[in-house]
């Protein structure tokens, strides 16, 4: 009898078996196997498949909070919707390629709805792999219920199932965002539309709640509104900057004009809002933040959302009294030139009729003559105080205000001619501006 005859290495270290790896054909038989095991388990979950819905609605019921106020409210829709995307699930177990586009369909379909509803999307996708682990689990349960011995094929399948799983979490969070932001650009454009009505005096009393659950106002309150031209970027801080802290207000942008819808928190005893918090002040209080090029118009307050369109044509003339240079006009500060800002024709011919001989002078002495006039209104009649700002004596103010009164045949002594000659020389600046 022959030794077999062992080299030297092998005696000296001994020989480690390696495993052989799996030829092809026998990965496809146990692939089959388990293709076997896992379609017969689907096909009994598919005939038990109300009672599977019920185990998962109980766990929705249990475990996620936004579920049970849905399972509340509709009960059914709920169940249906739970029955739905599981039969979708198992029997694409059955046909992947086949029942494919329909279950992808269904998730979309969820997802949306779902973000109609305002269901938070963490509760969603918490609930579809609930759904998918109750189903891998149902899967596992039925087959060591018929057929112990083929548990551990189910392995194989595994890998399918939970990318089955998460492909429909992609797919449901895609349809949620995409469905949330076509929401959000339909509230802006409702809430724009609704402001513009606002602005424009031409809303319905019955769209006044949707403007102010749209717009976070309250319907009944005072409101004041703020106009602001000028460049874009420096519009928008301008426009912020110059009302008080803490002030409730819209914005609504304009290619030209921005206007903000603000609540006047001056309104009642308490400087309180309808919804009992401290308000912020009145117009009259709003901070002046001169910005180069930007004109703010602040207007008067009015009462109600319906009347915001009378506080926009407010806002507007204060605005058109603006100086073009910039800077803040509060309507309150200014009537007389928003009376004459609010006719134009009538304010021009007031100036033509009262200054109308100055206005024809040569240009340097027509100038000194109304800036003198002008600067003396402001310095309350006094002409030691205007000679100073002017820089010359006051006998030479009064000497220029003489002429003046020469002029225009009206006497600075009396009140009604010195009213006529303020509002000529307030329409001679507005209109020229």
């Amino acid at each position: 009898m022959q030794h077999a005859v062992r080299s030297r290495a092998a005696i000296r270290t001994g020989l480690t078996p390696v495993p052989r790896p799996r030829t092809p054909s026998v990965a496809s038989l146990m692939d089959a196997d388990a293709l076997r095991v896992l379609h017969r388990a689907a096909r009994a979950l598919l005939d038990d498949l109300p009672d599977l819905t019920d185990r998962l609605v109980a766990l929705l019921r249990e475990q996620e909070p936004a579920y049970r106020t849905a399972l509340t409210k509709d009960p059914t829709a709920t169940w249906q919707e739970a029955h739905r995307s599981l039969r979708h699930s198992v029997t694409s177990l059955l046909d992947p390629r086949g029942a494919r586009d329909a279950a992808r369909r269904c998730s979309w379909r969820i997802g949306a709805a779902r973000a109609e509803q305002g269901l938070p999307l963490d509760a969603l996708l918490h609930a579809f792999r609930l759904g998918g682990s109750l189903v891998w689990q149902r899967l596992v349960e039925e087959t060591s219920r018929t057929a112990p011995e083929d548990v551990r094929l189910l392995v194989h399948v595994a890998a399918d199932v939970w990318n089955f799983v998460d492909e429909h979490c992609t797919l449901v969070a895609d349809a949620y965002r995409q469905t949330e932001w076509q929401l959000g650009r339909r509230r802006e454009n409702r809430a724009r539309l609704l402001a513009a009505g606002l602005l424009d005096g031409t809303s319905r009393i019955a769209d006044l709640p949707e403007a102010a659950q749209a717009l976070g106002l309250p319907e009944y309150g005072r409101y004041y509104v703020v106009a602001v031209t000028g460049a874009p970027p420096a519009r928008s801080d301008a426009a912020r900057a110059v009302l008080p802290p803490g002030a409730r207000v819209h914005w609504h942008a304009g290619t030209d004009v921005d206007y903000g819808i603000v609540l006047d928190g001056a309104d009642g005893a308490d400087g309180a809002d309808d919804d009992g918090l401290p308000g912020p002040a009145g117009p009259e209080d709003a901070p002046d933040t001169p910005v180069a090029g930007v004109r703010i118009g602040i207007g008067s307050a009015v009462d109600g959302l319906a009347s915001v369109g009378d506080a926009r044509r407010r806002a507007d003339t204060a605005l058109e009294i603006c100086p073009r240079t910039g800077g803040t006009v509060r309507l309150a500060d200014h009537l007389p030139a928003a009376l004459v800002a609010s006719s134009p024709e009538l304010g021009g011919a007031l100036a033509e009729r009262v200054l109308g001989p100055l206005l024809r002078l040569e240009v340097a002495d027509r100038e000194v003559l109304l800036d003198t006039l002008t600067t003396w209104l402001d310095c309350d009649g006094s002409a030691q105080r205007a000679g100073e700002r002017l820089y010359c004596h006051r006998n030479t103010v009064l000497n220029r205000l003489r002429r003046c009164e020469q002029l225009t045949g009206r006497s600075l002594a009396r009140p009604a001619d010195l009213v006529e000659i303020s509002l000529a020389l307030t329409a001679r600046r507005v209109l020229r501006d």
